[in-house]
């Protein structure tokens, strides 16, 4: 199962548009996830539309319509594995244990908010994964997402992409 993470898209605001590396990656995904910060309802129709299946939440910036058709946290069994989704998980100091004590059922928890890659694992195994911004990399060198593998139980082949400078 081909998973593509992305959050903080934050469109029109920051770019006009998703990357067509992005877009271009949606047939191969079977499961896409955006962990919020969607800013327009385009965004959510355009994602609803072309993906198999989608998992997205709301994020900070997103008004009334957004959170009317998104839940805060989202909850997916995917491949023997339990993932979530939320928007902010609070500062990078103390994120695993802050974490894998609210979410404990967990076995991968996509986030967003930093705009920041972020892949580490909590001492519980709670595997905490952000794939930064497809479209406002804030202080980063780059604008990036992410895709993995779910096979047998096991969360595998997790890349960070880098989206060229625009």
């Amino acid at each position: 199962m081909r998973l593509l993470l992305m959050s903080d898209t934050h469109l029109p605001k920051r770019a006009k548009a998703l990357p067509a590396q992005l877009l271009a990656e949606l047939p191969h995904a079977d499961v896409v996830f955006h962990a919020g910060d969607w800013v327009d309802t385009a965004t959510l129709d355009l994602l609803e539309a072309h993906s198999r299946r989608l998992i997205g939440v709301y994020g900070n910036n997103d008004g009334a319509d957004l959170r009317a058709r998104l839940p805060e946290v989202a909850y997916a069994d995917l491949g023997g594995l339990r993932f979530g989704a939320v928007h902010e998980t609070g500062p990078a100091q103390g994120r695993e244990a802050r974490c894998a004590a609210r979410f404990p059922d967990l076995d991968v928890l996509v986030f967003g908010h930093s705009h920041i890659p972020w892949d580490t694992t909590a001492p519980n195994g709670l595997r905490l994964l952000n794939p930064g911004s497809p479209t406002d990399r804030r202080r980063q060198p780059y604008c990036t997402y992410m895709t993995a593998t779910v096979t047998d139980a096991d969360l595998t082949d997790v890349e960070l992409h880098r989206l060229p400078v625009r």
